[in-house]
């Protein structure tokens, strides 16, 4: 069986990159933008909240090893899919809950997995993320690929994303990479 990828957004990219290059069967993740209007966005353009566009990952991995369902059964516990448009303190369309999908069969997936959390009252409120057709995929720039791993130390590492991870070791410690 191929590589897989999907593209999901859950708040600022620094944050859910980090969780899913922790993941075993991961390959790669990208940050990037997705589901706005222009052609090539940069990050201070998204960071109006008038593109359109929501902060995202683009996760490459082996379904063989890691399925999309506990793929997305991390997401969902990692991220609060009750808040519209935020994550914590950030605010706008751009950090929305959002789940692009490829096909049919992925869209299926995702929904179940919406009903799934839903069932196991994972959050307290109804899950508002955003499920679309998988629009055109922008790379974020440079800077901002493998932030978490890059800047621990740098506050918003340390006081949003890090807990995020943390997160992802004590509630799917089976799912963890070793450290290499």
């Amino acid at each position: 069986m191929a590589d897989a990828s999907i593209v999901m957004g859950g708040g600022c990219f620094w944050c859910v990159e980090a969780v899913f290059e922790c993941l075993k069967g991961v390959k790669k993740v990208v940050s990037g933008y997705a589901g706005g209007t222009n052609e090539k966005p940069t990050y201070d353009q998204v960071c109006s909240g008038r593109t359109g566009h929501a902060e995202v990952i683009r996760v490459d991995y082996d379904p063989q090893v890691l399925s999309l369902d506990r793929l997305l059964d991390v997401f969902f516990a990692v991220h609060d899919p009750t808040t519209l448009n935020r994550q914590g303190a950030d605010v706008g369309t751009q950090y929305r809950s959002v789940v692009y999908y490829g096909n049919e069969a992925e869209k299926a997936t995702i929904e179940k997995a919406i009903e799934r959390t839903t069932a196991e009252k994972v959050w307290p409120g109804r899950i508002v993320t955003e499920v679309s057709p998988l629009p055109t995929f922008y790379s974020a720039e440079e800077y901002h690929q493998g932030y978490f791993r890059n800047h621990p130390n740098q506050p918003y590492c340390l006081f949003v994303a890090a807990p995020k991870v943390e997160k992802l070791f004590k509630k799917f410690p089976e799912l963890v990479a070793p450290a290499s």
